[in-house]
């Protein structure tokens, strides 16, 4: 295939489209508290492998300090310490992978646009930054999905399966706060139960009308449709990490038409660790869910990096 573009002008945008998909990521991606801020490379040579991250799977040893006398001192000088044995920390490498890629192929005629020209690309680049931001969203649900390491049932008792997540996150030590994305079916569901008082750990804010924590578990409505097939995802904040690398975004002189194409492509993906997919849960399915809602009473009721 020939690499020649016929000596038309080429605009390259790979840098702003960066900023544009990390600022714009950052405000409208859903699952942004879990997986923190986009990474993004520029102008990436490996379509297969994102990057490399440093692991190890030794776990933090509890030790008792000995105090003998004959430990570090005595008979045991030089062959003893009073700290215990010592185990040699070895961090491997992981290589990460792209997991799906994204591209666009659009045209900007100047005498049909109705617009300037460099505003049109502008405007467009934003658009799209919008709409993979859109493509990761429901990228990322799947993925914490088929990562979740358990699911809780039926949502027919917001409570029950709340109280179980809790259980779960307490025996866990989960030390960051913890997160439950939710359909609009739940988080109505949890605004109407008799259980959503101060008292029992929820926060609601007034002028929203809408929740902020149930079971002290941070809440966040979803989009069904990017959910998964779920209703409630349960997940530790930045735990993972979204990425993507861009081969290419720019503008090149058409030889069809009075204006330029606009182009662009990239690869992305995700990544949590295994040990922290433990913390993943699910709950509810769309034939499952019947979450009943309950009249309030008088009486009623979430938040965390690495788990």
């Amino acid at each position: 295939m020939a690499t020649e573009n016929n000596d038309l002008p080429v605009r390259i945008y790979q840098k702003q489209f960066i900023g544009l998909m990390q600022t714009v990521f950052g405000v409208q991606s859903t699952f942004t508290p879990t997986f923190g801020a986009l990474q993004a490379l520029d102008a990436v040579q490996n379509n297969a492998i994102a990057f490399s991250v440093k692991a190890n799977d030794v776990p933090v040893a509890v030790g008792t300090y000995n105090t003998d006398p004959n430990v570090a001192f005595g008979t045991g000088t030089s062959n003893s310490n009073r700290f215990g044995p010592m185990k040699e920390i070895i961090y491997g490498d992981i290589d990460v992978p792209y997991s799906f890629g994204w591209s666009f192929n659009e045209g900007i005629d100047q005498l049909t646009v109705n617009n300037d020209l460099n505003a049109a690309v502008a405007d467009r680049l934003n658009l799209q930054a919008q709409a993979k931001t859109r493509l990761f969203n429901g990228k990322l649900g799947a993925y914490l999905v088929d990562s979740a390491a358990a699911d809780l049932g039926a949502v027919d008792d917001v409570n029950k399966v709340f109280e179980a997540a809790s259980e779960r996150y307490t025996d866990l030590e989960v030390v960051v706060p913890v997160r439950a994305y939710v359909t609009a079916e739940v988080y109505n569901a949890i605004i109407d139960h008799q259980l959503v008082t101060s008292s029992k750990g929820s926060a609601v804010n007034i002028d929203e009308n809408g929740i902020v924590r149930f079971r002290d578990i941070v809440i966040t409505k979803t989009p069904t449709r990017y959910m998964a097939g779920k209703s409630v995802i349960f997940a530790p904040d930045n735990i993972g990490r979204a990425f993507t690398g861009i081969n290419v975004v720019r503008t090149i002189q058409s030889e069809n038409f009075a204006g330029v194409a606009l182009q662009g492509a990239g690869k992305a993906g995700q990544w949590i660790s295994d040990d922290n997919r433990q913390a993943i849960f699910t709950a509810g399915t769309s034939t499952t869910t019947t979450t009943t809602k309950v009249k309030p009473i008088t009486t009623t009721t979430t938040t965390t990096s690495h788990v």
